[in-house]
């Protein structure tokens, strides 16, 4: 039987909020630097596919990505950089920022089988309920889940009219509070269970497949979890039907991870940049109003990484994790296509 893992990632959202070491204020003078990378590579015609590394040099907010990351696997999974100005700059200026901070932060992988490798985080009126349901698709509350890559980053460009509050829980003190409390339900959830691809597999291939919710790698904890994947495979005659336990085990899942004892809450604010280990940290979204004026619309730039310092998964992770290695380039949806997108389309903005 599993019991509870210990590792600083196991937080609760009072006592995360109370701390700052996973919070980074930037200084005048890294905003410049990073206004002087983008000079520098508009000067040199970089766009977004033709950017490396270099054409982004950053010396010392590359050191502070450094330690996010360290962060991010290490210690409480989460790391947020605020006090960038977006005013003033264009929303193409904003997304090669945005491009070249990931550049020196790992891998970028695709976030569906259309190739989108830079998502545009807005409401297009997608029902969040339905099969192809993405959740950077809508207005809706979210329920608690887990994004398909090691590290999930999130740049506000544009904050809601009103609401779209962003909530953050550890899947590692959830993991902990069910050892404690329902080991029984813990090891369901440590068993396989079917998941729709929501549309994203492989033409010819099913459009479901089995995969845990938790798992233990070399003495690594991983959680993957968006229960309306796992849901929508009910909608397929041949997956196999979800079992009461492991409903009420989801169910008790879902009822700590709501839990104010358990969740960190703040608001985005433009210019906030925000990481997060999707093995250990669980995220949230209430539902937002946006402004009347199109261009004030909510927006937020996602990216899906790769890092080199990720953590081991087991054989059983691989349908997304293609490569279950530490440190490998993995997760994401790969594209159908073949090809790939560096700006969503079809918005209610466009």
């Amino acid at each position: 039987m599993v019991g509870t893992y210990q590792h600083p990632a196991d937080w609760r959202g009072s006592d995360l909020s109370k701390r700052e070491d996973w919070i980074h204020r930037f200084t005048s003078a890294e905003v410049a630097e990073i206004i002087d990378a983008l000079s520098h590579a508009r000067a040199k015609g970089k766009t977004l596919p033709t950017l490396t590394q270099a054409d982004f040099p950053l010396p010392n907010v590359s050191l502070r990505l450094e330690h996010a990351r360290k962060v991010l696997e290490e210690d409480v999974g989460i790391f947020q950089f605020r006090g960038f100005d977006v005013s003033g700059l264009s929303k193409d200026d904003l997304r090669l920022i945005y491009w070249g901070l990931g550049k020196h932060m790992g891998t970028v992988v695709s976030q569906s089988s259309d190739g989108d490798l830079l998502g545009d985080v807005r409401n297009i009126g997608i029902d969040i309920m339905s099969p192809q349901g993405r959740g950077y698709k809508t207005n809706q509350k979210l329920s608690y889940h887990t994004d398909s890559c090691d590290v999930v980053g999130l740049f506000v460009m544009r904050a809601a009219k009103e609401g779209g509050l962003s909530l953050i829980a550890s899947s590692v003190a959830i993991h902990n509070e069910i050892a404690r409390r329902r080991p029984d339900l813990l090891a369901v959830l440590y068993q396989p269970f079917p998941w729709s691809w929501q549309t994203q597999e492989a033409k010819g291939a099913k459009p479901w497949y089995f995969q845990p919710i938790f798992s233990m790698c070399e003495d690594k904890i991983s959680c993957r979890y968006i229960r309306g994947h796992i849901r929508n495979s009910q909608l397929y005659s041949d997956a196999p039907r979800l079992t009461e336990q492991q409903i009420e085990a989801m169910d008790y899942f879902d009822s700590l991870s709501a839990s104010p004892e358990f969740h960190l809450s703040f608001m985005f604010e433009a210019g906030d940049i925000q990481f997060l280990n999707n093995h250990v940290c669980l995220h949230s979204r209430t539902s937002y109003t946006d402004w009347p004026e199109p261009d004030r619309y909510r927006h937020l730039l996602r990216m899906w990484l790769s890092v080199p310092n990720s953590r081991p998964l087991v054989e059983s992770m691989g349908t997304i994790y293609q490569d279950q290695s530490p440190g490998a380039v993995r997760g994401g949806f790969p594209t159908r296509t073949g090809t790939y997108i560096y700006e969503s389309k079809g918005s209610l903005t466009d």
